[in-house]
């Protein structure tokens, strides 16, 4: 597991999705620490099949039922998706297991660059 800055997780946020040739766009898949509910979470950032618009997502627990989407990075950093917390309160406790289905070490400089 690994963690990064919010200021790097912002820059991944913001890689242009439309240069990754995978439908899903970019996966992150990563575990709050203490946490007996979101151990097995998942957010990422693709491009909207209808609008062609950036759509940032979590999906937070293996049976679906807590999906989200929204349509800014504010917003979806924002949400209190985390029983009434959001992204941006609980990230020093954000631990992430891989990005793009990569090392986080390996995979962040090709997002950051």
């Amino acid at each position: 597991m690994n963690k990064m800055t919010f200021q790097e997780f912002e820059g991944v946020m913001s890689f242009d999705v439309g240069k990754i040739k995978s439908r899903s766009g970019l996966e992150i898949n990563f575990c709050i620490d203490n946490s007996n509910i979101y151990q097995e979470s998942w957010m990422g950032k693709m491009k909207d099949r209808e609008t062609g618009e950036d759509t940032y997502w979590f999906g937070l627990v293996p049976d679906g039922s807590q999906g989200y989407d929204f349509p800014t990075f504010e917003e979806f950093a924002s949400a209190k998706v985390f029983d009434g917390s959001s992204l941006k309160e609980i990230w020093d406790s954000v631990s992430i297991w891989s990005l793009h289905g990569g090392l986080v070490e390996e995979m962040l400089p090709f997002f950051l660059k």
